[in-house]
């Protein structure tokens, strides 16, 4: 009896053992501790769990061991389980496994069966892609070398060369234990190199101040003149400490690297991270998992303005991000972005791809093998137009993940780069004659009036962009105490014909300058072909286009209000031209009103026969000059203009 009693006590202890086993892995599932998961599951884990199964396939989905899960997805579906995203990750593990043939089969039958209409469209999306990769060749341009000088069997990855130094980010010195993956904690590394010949003996991990063993430091990039830094840093593992990856900011003084402080681009709930800095630091590129993104991780890029902090904030859009993740941003010095992404059309894991522009429109392409693998190809950092460095956790590697370095030997490859370059300037005097406006801004819009970059003039008034072949564009040029003002330009038609090159690089520069005219207050602007039928004040076509101009004005320049006045000639009463001047004056508010410019920013005057710039006029050509519609700015909200920010305060949240 007392021998029964033992066995039951035994049986208990054991079954509120794994209980408690149970509920250790979920909190740290629901922790992001996904390694440690993992090795839980891993224990406790029987035959008709569905549920176990799938957050152990979820586990090592999510601490980057895709291509282990394909087991555990399978047991969990074989077992029943309900979440219908099971047959999707195990469709992308056998993707990854090479294993085409039983992705097929598995989508092939879930779409027979399946009820998650979000599901079945990522199933059917997947099913494309599988047949495309079929066709895809073993071989391309792209020549791939592992940097065996470098490599350890730890994770080294996102290099980034900058001032004959490659930087990257390893796990080889840590000895505290990231329990997200179960591997180190990451620090940041440094490496004398000319190009991809590494001098081993100078390696060394960047100070304490940039490094710090409580958190992991991640993705790095530099100014074009390697003075300045921004990297990933955050994420302990742990619930009750920082969990999120922010991107903070370092300046090269005195021979070391100021202590990091965060940037403005952060958000509180999200992880940003990836960044990349255009070659003139006015671009940043970023991966954030924010809301209202497409899904996971997206890429977005910002602009810097003469502050220093980082504005126009924008998502890349649809044609790059997907409900997947995309991240590890770079741009070559011809506008091709290169971006790593598990959900575009891949060979399995994270794939790297291509995104160009072209007529407005952005094509995404997969470099094929040997660039991409079945491993998690990723953050590529161009070193000039055909090479660069990548990271990749490939067959054949030492270990975890690896750098590489790659060449681009396309023959045929011919870089084309369009240039946009201008001037600011404004009136000197009523003759307009035009002197040079400096510290201006100036946004670079496609048709559409998004913004694709913002720049500031020089005390020269020079701007510069990068703009695309067959396209459509907008110039805004803005400047405190000045209308901004707006130009068309195209690249329509200006295509050069790369057959006919002989250069490897061609550079085909534009012009279009921006006359900006300084706000007077209560001084007139006439409005130029603003005619009315006689004794009518209906607003005629021809004078709802050149109202539309003002329309334009008013949206552009949102802090001033205007007073739109009509003046008729002197051949009929003074009290029948009053009536009639405030009643056209009503009738163009009215219009403008209805284009969706407040109210409360304008006010209708008649001024009637009272203000005639020809008193006494004789002809009809005299006679319109009288009649004629104008505008004055009644108020102007000035903004001032902070330009005497500290230097050092550059590129910091200030908030």
């Amino acid at each position: 009896m007392i021998k029964h009693k033992i066995i039951i006590f035994a049986l208990v202890i054991l079954s509120f053992s794994s209980c408690i086993t149970t509920k250790t892995a979920i909190k740290d599932f629901n922790n992001a501790e996904y390694y440690d998961a993992s090795i839980k599951f891993e224990k406790i884990i029987k035959d008709g769990d569905s549920e176990n199964s799938f957050l152990l396939a979820e586990s090592l989905r999510k601490s980057n061991r895709l291509w282990q899960a394909e087991k555990h997805y399978n047991d969990a579906i074989k077992f029943g389980i309900r979440d219908e995203m099971a047959y999707y990750y195990l469709t992308l593990s056998l993707k990854g496994n090479s294993n085409y043939d039983a992705a097929d089969s598995l989508i092939s039958n879930y779409l027979s069966k399946g009820k998650d209409e979000a599901v079945i469209n990522l199933m059917r999306r997947e099913s494309l892609h599988i047949k495309n990769l079929r066709l895809y060749p073993d071989t391309s341009y792209y020549k791939v070398k592992n940097l065996k000088a470098l490599n350890t069997s730890y994770a080294e990855y996102s290099p980034a060369f900058s001032n004959e130094k490659l930087y990257f980010v390893s796990n080889r010195q840590s000895e505290k234990i990231y329990s997200g993956t179960g591997t180190p904690f990451t620090d940041l590394y440094e490496i004398k190199s000319k190009g991809a010949n590494v001098d081993i003996n100078s390696l060394k991990k960047l100070g304490e101040n940039i490094n710090n063993e409580k958190v992991n430091e991640g993705s790095i990039t530099f100014s074009g003149d390697g003075m300045y830094m921004i990297f990933a840093k955050g994420n302990n593992g742990k619930s009750n400490g920082r969990n999120n990856v922010d991107l903070y900011y370092s300046r090269y003084r005195r021979s070391g690297w100021t202590n990091p402080r965060l940037l403005n681009v952060n958000t509180s709930r999200s992880w940003d991270s990836t960044p990349y800095l255009s070659k003139d630091g006015k671009t940043l590129y970023f991966a954030s998992n924010r809301s209202k993104g497409y899904g996971g991780t997206d890429i977005y890029k910002a602009n810097v303005n003469r502050r220093g902090r980082w504005i126009n904030i924008q998502n890349l859009g649809p044609e790059i991000n997907t409900p997947g993740n995309e991240l590890f941003p770079s741009v070559t010095e011809d506008g091709r972005l290169y971006f790593s992404s598990d959900n575009h059309e891949g060979f399995g894991g994270l794939d790297i791809f291509v995104a160009s522009r072209k007529s407005g429109k952005v094509t995404i392409s997969n470099p094929g093998k040997p660039l991409n693998s079945r491993g998690d190809d990723f953050g590529v950092n161009p070193y000039n137009a055909t090479r660069g460095f990548f990271t990749s956790n490939r067959d054949g590697g030492y270990g975890d993940d690896d750098i590489y370095t790659f060449v681009n030997d396309d023959p045929n490859l011919k870089i084309v780069n369009y240039i946009l370059k201008g001037t600011t300037l404004t009136p000197k005097s009523e003759n307009k004659e035009l002197s040079v406006l400096g510290n201006s801004s100036v946004k670079l819009l496609d048709k559409d009036e998004n913004i694709i970059q913002e720049t500031f003039t020089d005390e020269k008034g020079k701007f510069e962009f990068t703009v695309y072949s067959d396209e459509d564009y907008i110039l805004i040029g803005e400047k405190e105490n000045y209308f901004s003002t707006r130009g068309d330009f195209s690249t329509i038609g200006k295509e050069v014909d790369r057959t006919k090159l002989k250069e490897f690089i061609t550079n085909v520069e534009f012009e279009k300058n921006l006359v900006l005219d300084k706000i007077v207050v209560n001084k007139s602007i006439v409005l130029d072909n603003i005619y009315y039928d006689l004794n009518k004040a209906d607003i005629r076509e021809d004078a709802a286009l050149e109202l539309d101009k003002l329309v334009v004005i008013l949206n552009d320049n949102p802090n001033i209000t205007v007073e739109l006045s009509s003046h008729t000639d002197d051949r009929s009463t003074v009290d029948y031209n009053q009536d009639l001047s405030q009643r056209r004056a009503e009738s163009a508010v009215s219009y403008i009103i209805s284009k969706g410019i407040s109210e409360k920013r304008m006010t209708a005057k008649g001024y009637g026969e009272s203000q005639l710039i020809i008193p006494n006029a004789k002809t009809e050509e005299e006679h319109q000059i009288n009649r004629r519609t104008e505008f004055k700015v009644t108020s102007y909200e000035f903004v001032e203009n902070s330009e005497d920010v500290d230097s050092e305060e550059k590129f910091f949240n200030n908030n």
